[in-house]
């Protein structure tokens, strides 16, 4: 997606060649989004989509036949190593303090000359943190199903090919993922001057001490899910309801706020708050929408999700 160019330069490029080398290149560079899409959506982690780009990219490079639609070749390799990941970081999982969260991505860039156009294509609502929180409960079967057929249009065939399933079994990891993603997240795409406005009261509300205001912004089933891996202070469970999360944010301005500097960025396709403590992003938090109140926060406090955030650009 064209949000994702920053991610999207890893071992794309012409590599020398000429001919036949110059043609898969250029294969490749049409399906780079697409490939690092499906990366970290199922996986969540930047930095691993990043490798699965790359691995996939050297692949695609080392097959030696012709292949008849690349599209789907490519699709198949970047979700069986994505899967291969998630399988290795299960027992961190299990072990991990507290929540874990997706990794916050920075969007927002300009597009790149040959990013892939049908990732370009994608909404927000398809990688929204919340989107992204959902998807994590799923299995890792499910979430890569879901992802090939409902957001990259991929047929049954094709996705029983890519998970070394049968199309029965396919069916069924599709839908029930449709139904956890369906019951926790809508999946219209969200205004981004709605979205900006919500935050910004959120914002406001937050670090002037207004409980009412804060109370008023946020939505009745709104839960807040933060994560500090162990190594920044966060609830090690999810807050529900919008009195103790506004008690919670309101306890954490009046803390740390005065040593912090926010700051707009653009993450995972919306507005969200960086907060900067001596130029060193601490916290992010992002927000989901409903019915034009806030009913989802999501704060990440873990500083190794937040290294991929520490650049001038971003804050």
């Amino acid at each position: 997606m064209a949000q994702r160019s920053a991610h999207e330069d890893s071992g794309g490029g012409s590599g020398g060649g000429t001919g036949p080398e110059l043609n898969r290149d250029a294969a490749f560079l049409a399906h780079r989004g697409m490939v690092f899409t499906i990366a970290y959506d199922v996986t969540g982690v930047v930095a691993e989509a990043e490798d699965i780009v790359q691995e996939t990219y050297l692949r695609w490079r080392a097959v030696d036949r012709a292949v008849a639609n690349p599209r789907a070749y490519l699709a198949r390799i970047a979700a069986r190593l994505a899967l291969n990941a998630v399988r290795s970081a299960a027992r961190r999982r299990e072990d991990y303090p507290g929540e874990w969260l997706p990794e916050p991505l920075p969007t927002g860039g300009e597009p790149v000359a040959g990013t892939d156009p049908e990732a370009a294509a994608l909404t927000s609502a398809e990688v929204s943190t919340a989107m992204l929180v959902v998807l994590q409960t799923l299995s890792g079967p499910e979430r890569a199903a879901f992802i090939l057929h409902d957001v990259f249009g991929f047929g049954y065939p094709e996705i029983a090919g890519a998970l070394e399933s049968g199309q029965p079994a396919v069916r069924q990891l599709v839908h029930r993922a449709r139904g956890r993603v369906g019951a926790g997240v809508p999946r219209s795409t969200p205004d981004p001057a709605e979205h900006r406005a919500a935050v910004e009261r959120f914002l406001e509300a937050t670090l002037t001490g207004r409980l009412q205001s804060l109370l008023d912004v946020l939505a009745p089933s709104v839960v807040l899910h933060s994560d500090g891996g162990g190594k920044a202070s966060a609830a090690v469970r999810p807050v529900f309801g919008p009195e103790k999360v506004a008690r919670l944010m309101l306890g954490l301005a009046s803390k740390y706020a005065a040593g912090a500097v926010p700051g707009f960025v653009e993450l995972n396709g919306l507005p969200a708050v960086a907060f900067r403590e001596d130029g060193v992003i601490t916290t992010v938090f992002q927000v989901s929408l409903g019915g034009g109140r806030i009913n989802g926060v999501f704060a990440m406090r873990n500083p190794d999700k937040l290294v991929h955030l520490q650049c001038p650009a971003v804050g």
